[in-house]
């Protein structure tokens, strides 16, 4: 019994009030600001795969412009073009 009077003395009190909405305001940003570095990071993510799988394509545009350019070189030409991709 006692505790709910003093719960209610402490609900009264315009100070112990202004603490605990600071507390649970701060605690609430704490996990709004978790959420917005969890949503950063996965957008960073994901534009890093954009990138990668950019490069890929581009690779592979080039090995196919390469290898379309070597078809119609003779055998040892078409070595040396070879070992210069494979340096890279």
């Amino acid at each position: 019994m006692w505790v709910l009077s003093m719960l209610s003395a402490l609900a009264g009190n315009k100070a112990i009030m202004a603490i605990f909405a600071a507390l649970v305001g701060g605690i609430g940003l704490f996990v709004a600001g978790g959420i917005s570095r969890a949503k950063k990071d996965t957008a960073r993510r994901a534009a890093e795969k954009l990138a990668a799988a950019q490069d890929r394509l581009e690779m592979d545009r080039e090995a196919t412009d390469a290898e379309r350019a070597a078809r119609d070189l003779p055998d040892e030409a078409a070595r040396r073009e070879a070992m210069r991709w494979a340096r890279h």
